[in-house]
């Protein structure tokens, strides 16, 4: 169930921080429902509905939203289907690489929200556009969490970032997308990338675990998730991976 092409809609709910950031950024005022996990804008006023992993389903409802905006990597399909169930439209992402990232922003900002296509995705686009080749290639262990240990595996949006400024990941053939790994036996790279989220690795909590390597903190924002952040995501990995 979906509405149709280019209808303007009155209420939004977003079960996903980067597309939450992107619709608000976009036309404030939509939205009528995010998650506990969406942060951004800073000033966000609206209702709280659950997590990502947990909506609070009845909640979302009440709310008669035209449309609610998911993912397939960050909820749940039953939670999905619950919604479906009682009767919303939902519009589920995919986004496992740049090229991807932008084309499913527009299909959720103009063609589900029935929106002008913003002129920070237009920014966006011409900032990786004009990115130049790297001058070298390293590669990198990239965590994402610890207690276990788990890192970026096959196919994820974060590791073609990574690629496109020259670092390539080293589970990247890995046959499961966030693989958990054995500190002691981890692959050999040339610096291990710690970005703030999920897990929020720090100068103090992280790199102590990688001695002899060198390690890059980096923004988990900028690195994975797909909105207005995107503009800036070039120039503020790149500082940060040196």
């Amino acid at each position: 169930m979906s509405p149709g092409p280019r209808s303007r809609l009155r209420r939004v709910v977003s079960l996903v921080p980067s597309l939450t950031e992107a619709v608000a950024v976009t036309a404030p005022g939509l939205l009528a429902g995010a998650t506990n996990w969406c942060s951004h804008p800073p000033d966000l006023a609206v209702t709280r509905i659950g997590g990502t992993k947990n909506p609070d389903v009845p909640a979302i409802t009440a709310l008669a939203p035209d449309l609610v905006i998911a993912n397939e990597e960050e909820n749940r399909p039953a939670d999905l289907a619950a919604l479906r169930a009682a009767g919303l439209a939902v519009l589920v992402t995919e986004v496992r690489s740049l090229p991807q990232a932008f084309t499913e922003l527009h299909r959720v900002l103009v063609d589900g929200c029935g929106l002008p296509r913003p002129a920070w995705l237009d920014a966006a686009e011409a900032a990786w556009a004009a990115l130049p080749a790297p001058a070298r290639r390293r590669t990198a262990v990239v965590p994402v969490w610890r207690r276990p240990w788990m890192v970026l595996g096959r196919d994820t949006f974060a590791g073609d970032l990574l690629a496109r400024l020259g670092v390539d990941h080293v589970y990247a053939d890995h046959a499961e997308r966030y693989p958990r790994v054995d500190l002691a036996a981890m692959r050999p790279a040339d610096l291990v990338v710690l970005p703030d989220e999920p897990y929020r690795f720090t100068a103090d909590d992280g790199p102590e675990a990688f001695p002899g390597r060198p390690a890059a903190l980096v923004s988990g924002r900028h690195l994975t998730w797909y909105g207005p952040s995107l503009a800036e995501a070039p120039a503020v990995l790149s500082a940060a991976l040196g």
